[in-house]
């Protein structure tokens, strides 16, 4: 079986989910942040090298405030945790996003996390975290233009490599494979740049229930795509 060399996921459903269980949504946001540690082990296992996740989109502070203050806690709880697990597994962790708007403790420690793990050999993961791909390319595009203003580059040689090295996810390969779990048929902003001719994979199964199972049956179904000519493979 052919593994694609980058995964992207939407991880979405975790408040439906819990929803359908009698509990509180922010239930569902932990026991999703939860698996997202074992599904970067089984991506790893399976030979996947880098993994992207949409954690917390530019749109979700339009949440109401509980759930937001509750997503932000366990943004706080998951970065301290995150360094030892990226120590653990061997994981070099980047955050894509503009951190700016994050509190001051939590950029401190997405930069203790980035900085600890940069030198790991082993899964590339990056989470999503205030993160819309309209604002990362604006944002690309000012520093871009700044730097032309100030004669770093000619207007010539302004091509795509040229425009991805301001992207956030500059040095990082385009997925290969879009996931988006429970049900939803649209890209919600993610990695629109990135994503131009990624093969996209739907399925009804919430986060919490992602498994490593579910992880196969798309890499199967990618394996059944003809990445050279589009469409699906004749049999």
């Amino acid at each position: 079986m052919r593994i694609p060399q980058h995964v992207a996921i939407i991880l979405d459903g975790n408040g439906r989910w819990a929803k359908q269980r009698g509990m509180p949504r922010n239930f569902g946001h932990t026991q999703g942040a939860k698996n997202v540690e074992i599904i970067c082990r089984e991506a790893w296992n399976l030979g996947i090298k880098y993994l992207t996740v949409y954690a917390f989109s530019t749109e979700n502070w339009s949440r109401p405030k509980e759930e937001v203050g509750a997503l932000m806690k366990l943004l706080r709880n998951y970065m301290k945790n995150c360094i030892k697990t990226a120590e653990k597994n061997h994981m070099r962790v980047r955050v894509i996003g503009d951190t700016s708007k994050l509190d001051e403790d939590i950029q401190e420690s997405i930069y203790r996390l980035e900085e600890s793990s940069k030198d790991q050999d082993g899964l590339n993961f990056q989470i999503a975290i205030n993160y819309g791909s309209r604002d990362e390319m604006l944002r690309g595009m000012k520093k871009m233009l700044t730097d032309y203003r100030e004669g770093q580059f000619e207007l010539s040689e302004l091509d795509e490599e040229k425009f991805e090295s301001y992207l956030d996810t500059c040095e990082i390969p385009a997925p290969d494979l879009l996931i988006r779990t429970s049900g939803e048929l649209r890209l919600s902003n993610y990695l629109l740049w990135q994503l131009a001719y990624s093969e996209l994979y739907f399925t009804d199964v919430p986060w919490p229930d992602f498994t490593k199972e579910e992880l196969v049956k798309a890499i199967e179904d990618y394996n059944k795509r003809d990445r050279r000519y589009g469409g699906v493979k004749e049999e």
